[in-house]
């Protein structure tokens, strides 16, 4: 036996290294790749959050704070979060990015054996974390169109589950829940007993839908809200995010964030202050600007869903070909995107990011028209 298979768990063997992670890999050691594959917005950080930081790290709030987060951050969102659902929505975590919400839910709610019902596609996330913790990932096709087939969700729900997850807007696929498909899954929830995990990271980007996010919470009061900075407002790398629900829940969140993440990076709170009050219609406005462009692009040759929200497209990939066949013709041109199989349990379709220049959009996509 190698020392890497004494030392090396089994955990951490079960789960795949990020197909996302290994694209970024390639695209450092590529000179200049047209990248269709990063999920991260291409404007920067707003000035006045830039300022409230480098203020607060000259004024010396640098230190730990208390592990939930600090007290006028978290006042801020309850009251605005109570004002949008219409009720208290419990607690408030302030967490290390909507993906440290993600895990602390799950190692909050799961124990080994036990499922939780996801639409396929999904963020990737969702399958490795259930692995980590030892619980059993349950996926429900969405196919052909990706959406919310209620039949098909309630018949995967077993004794053993005890999360349904939705993501709106979806990341890979963009589609948003309408009215009638977030009050079935409430239904189903509500029935089978289940925390309803609503992932809202993309809730700011919405191009279709005038009436603004529909979230469970509004509904359901056993529900996980997971929103963050990271896209709405360009911080990807400052690691801020917040959950909030039921205070069973956010307890044991807030308890295993103590053991682990500590706290969420204090000067950066402070920040996030300042980011409620910074309006980003404009970037929400160019990037609807650019979904249009990349679908007009791709529309002759490609096979897609429209989406709603977010920065992403899910094309099928060309008859003949798998996706990941696709993806290895595009990078041979100097196009990186990522093949659907990150995403799914099919390998058929392939997921483009628009979050980059125009330019850029315009020469990715008619390389990609070109391989088609």
């Amino acid at each position: 036996m190698s020392f890497a298979d004494h030392i090396v768990s089994r955990r951490a063997l079960a789960v795949d290294a990020s197909g996302i992670r290994k694209v970024f890999d390639l695209a450092a050691a590529m000179k200049d790749p047209i990248n269709l594959s990063i999920g991260q917005p291409d404007f920067d950080v707003p000035d006045a959050c830039k300022s409230t930081a480098i203020n607060a790290i000259v004024a010396g709030h640098n230190r730990y704070t208390q592990t939930q987060g600090i007290a006028p951050l978290r006042d801020r969102l309850r009251r605005d979060l109570g004002a949008e659902f219409g009720r208290d929505v419990g607690d408030v975590l302030i967490t290390s990015g909507v993906s440290g919400g993600l895990f602390l839910a799950i190692l909050a709610t799961i124990d080994p054996g036990d499922e939780a019902v996801f639409l396929d596609p999904y963020f990737v996330m969702y399958k490795h974390l259930l692995t980590m913790a030892g619980g059993k990932p349950v996926l429900v096709d969405s196919y052909p169109d990706f959406r919310f087939h209620a039949d098909r969700v309630e018949k995967a729900i077993t004794s053993r589950c005890k999360l349904l997850i939705l993501a709106s807007p979806s990341n890979p696929t963009g589609i948003v829940m309408t009215q009638h498909e977030v009050l079935d899954a409430v239904r189903i929830a509500a029935k089978h007993h289940l925390l309803l995990v609503s992932d809202e990271i993309y809730q700011s980007f919405l191009y279709d839908a005038p009436g603004g996010s529909l979230s469970p919470a509004k509904w359901y009061e056993h529900t996980l809200v997971l929103r963050g900075f990271s896209k709405s407002h360009a911080m990807t790398g400052w690691r801020l995010g917040y959950a909030a629900g039921p205070e069973p829940v956010i307890a044991q969140m807030t308890k295993l964030q103590q053991y682990t993440f500590v706290c969420a990076p204090a000067p950066l709170q402070e920040a996030a202050l300042t980011a409620l009050d910074v309006p980003m219609d404009q970037a929400v406005a160019a990037y609807r600007r650019k979904r249009d462009l990349v679908c007009a692009s791709l529309s002759a040759k490609f096979e897609f869903a429209q989406p709603q929200g977010a920065f992403y497209l899910f094309p099928q990939a060309p008859r003949g070909l798998s996706g990941t066949d696709f993806v290895t013709q595009a990078i041979q041109r100097n196009v990186l995107i990522i093949p659907g199989n990150v995403f799914s349990e099919r390998d058929t379709h392939f997921r483009i990011s628009y979050a980059t220049t125009d330019e850029k959009l315009r020469e990715g996509c008619r390389i990609l028209c070109d391989l088609a």
